[in-house]
């Protein structure tokens, strides 16, 4: 079944067979090196000098609950950027931890309001801001770099969910303090082990914040990590496949792999374009890894879904108040062209076109 919905990803043979390296007692110096192996290659994969990795076992949507939960002091608040379901979750986590926050909510398919991020930045009790680098609703790729800027020129920390844009996108992390990533959607791990990219000097001051939750709090995990230690039982075997993964990913080069979804992307697109199918975002918003396509007239998400797992391939709906509007296909895992093209003759079977 080739898998082209974002997350979870069709994986290299490689990967798959690190599933079945062993059993492992994770109390073990064996898991520590694994461990440190993982946070060693996410560091020289994805940042410059001066960040650190923090695992957690749990999907990118746990790991991105700890970095909100752990990103203010006593006192702060947080803007978050929302212009999509994932930003919503983001004000999500907030509210349901009680932290104060500003949405600063935009159209679902338009970049957000740089001087509207702006006027929220100036709030006295303002100490970080959250933005989605890649927002999978839509497939929208948002300017990290600007709103990074703006906010560091006002002292204010970066937490940016790039769930699934690590590996897909281009991502400056000189504009951001906090990198939510995961190994299940573009570094094409499996699903269940996530992680966060950190400045050191932002750790630092995330340690002496409050502890909002007893398991994801991102100080607890980082000092039991530096100590080469875990402070709960993490998914070993799928640390196995991550560390495999990752270590694929750096023999390919991140900025090949950026390069290999790009160019998928525009083979796709050129089909959906021959086919008459309408896009919901203009070129210059759309990301290398899922594109949104509106539903042709007269059908049905189901019915374009089942044509097409029937024929071997698996699609994605819409999100939110877009579920019935739209379809998404992502060109995200080790795919090859022959499998774009294999779908795009589906796609137009399925069509009648």
């Amino acid at each position: 079944m080739i898998l082209l919905n974002p997350g979870p990803v069709n994986v290299s043979p490689r990967v798959t067979a690190a599933l079945a390296r062993g059993d492992l007692c994770h109390r073990e110096p064996e898991y520590g090196d694994l461990q440190a192996s993982i946070r060693s290659r996410l560091v020289r994969a994805f940042a410059p000098a001066g960040f650190t990795a923090v695992l957690i076992t749990g999907s990118g949507t746990a790991a991105l609950e700890a970095a909100v939960t752990s990103v203010l002091s006593a006192r702060g608040r947080l803007v978050v950027v929302s212009n999509g379901v994932y930003g919503e979750r983001i004000a999500a986590m907030a509210a349901a931890a009680r932290l104060p926050h500003t949405v600063v909510e935009g159209a679902w398919a338009e970049p957000p309001d740089l001087a509207a991020v702006e006027r929220a930045l100036g709030a006295a009790d303002v100490e970080a801001v959250a933005v989605v680098h890649h927002e999978t609703t839509t497939g929208l790729l948002n300017p990290v770099s600007e709103v990074g800027r703006l906010a560091h020129m006002r002292g204010k920390l970066v937490l940016v969910d790039s769930v699934s844009g690590l590996a897909g996108d281009a991502l400056d992390l000189a504009a951001a303090d906090l990198v939510v990533g995961t190994g299940g959607k573009c570094i094409q791990a499996f699903p269940g082990l996530a992680f966060v990219l950190v400045r050191e000097e932002a750790m630092a001051r995330l340690a002496t914040h409050p502890r909002r939750s007893l398991y994801l709090s991102l100080p607890v995990h980082h000092e039991a990590q530096e100590r080469r230690t875990v402070p709960f039982t993490p998914a070993v075997q799928l640390a196995y496949a991550l560390d495999e993964a990752l270590a694929e990913l750096l023999e390919e080069g991140v900025p090949a792999r950026v390069a290999r979804y790009a160019a998928a992307a525009r083979l796709l697109r050129d089909g959906f374009t021959r086919l008459g199918l309408g896009f919901v975002l203009p070129p210059v918003r759309r990301s290398n890894s899922l594109t949104s396509l509106w539903l042709p007239a007269g059908r049905t998400y189901d019915a374009l879904h089942d044509g097409l797992k029937a024929r071997g391939f698996v699609i994605y709906e819409g999100q939110g108040r877009l579920a019935r509007e739209l379809f998404r296909v992502a060109n995200m895992g080790q795919l090859v062209r022959a499998d774009f093209e294999r779908f795009l003759a589906a796609l137009a079977e399925v069509l009648g076109a």
